[in-house]
């Protein structure tokens, strides 16, 4: 195989995305914890993660892909979108964001920034970085199966998340489920 340096680009992104990723996932925040109600669902999202990169890697250079642009420009334009919009619903909750389900020592309930259009934005994220990841290495298989593991972890969080939610926040929560999409900004519903 002949190997063009265009050809390393999409691997070269693809680390660069996870390497950032990484490093966003381990900045320290200055937050107190709170209780996490669980554990599986975010060991699972990072075994999706590792996956998606390794395994999209992996399946670009066994199949031999070459860099194409339509699909690379695509993915990067996703993987950059996740990062924003992720980065919008740290500064929205401040010292109340976390990687795990927990609820802090005077938690706020927030409806603002990216919260406006969805109620769980992280989520929306981390669908647009994997598709975006899958995107710029031409991974169509492994971007199946990291799904087929992605799906019922997302919907499993959602629903222990929104649980503490509405523990936690009563009648306010629940009109708020009933007016903003989960997952999905398809737009605002009216009540």
């Amino acid at each position: 195989m002949n190997a063009s340096p265009a050809h390393f680009i999409p691997i070269a992104a693809v680390a660069a995305i996870y390497i950032a990723r990484i490093t966003e996932v381990f900045t320290k925040r200055g937050t107190v914890p709170g209780k996490r109600r669980e554990t599986l669902t975010f060991n699972l999202f990072m075994v999706c993660g590792v996956l998606m990169v390794a395994g999209g890697i992996a399946e670009f250079l066994l199949r031999h892909s070459t860099f194409w642009w339509p699909t690379f420009a695509l993915g990067a334009a996703l993987s950059l979108a996740s990062f924003a919009i992720r980065r919008s619903a740290i500064r929205a909750l401040g010292k109340f964001w976390s990687l795990h389900v927990e609820m802090r020592e005077g938690h706020e309930f927030v409806n603002s920034g990216p919260f406006a259009y969805v109620r769980h934005p992280a989520y929306f994220s981390m669908f647009l970085e994997l598709l975006g990841i899958g995107l710029i290495v031409n991974a169509w298989i492994t971007l199946v199966v990291v799904f087929i593991v992605f799906t019922p972890t997302m919907i499993l969080r959602v629903r222990i998340e929104e649980r503490a939610l509405v523990e936690k926040f009563g009648e306010a929560y629940r009109n708020y489920m009933q007016t903003t999409p989960a997952i999905f900004p398809l737009g605002k519903r009216c009540a």
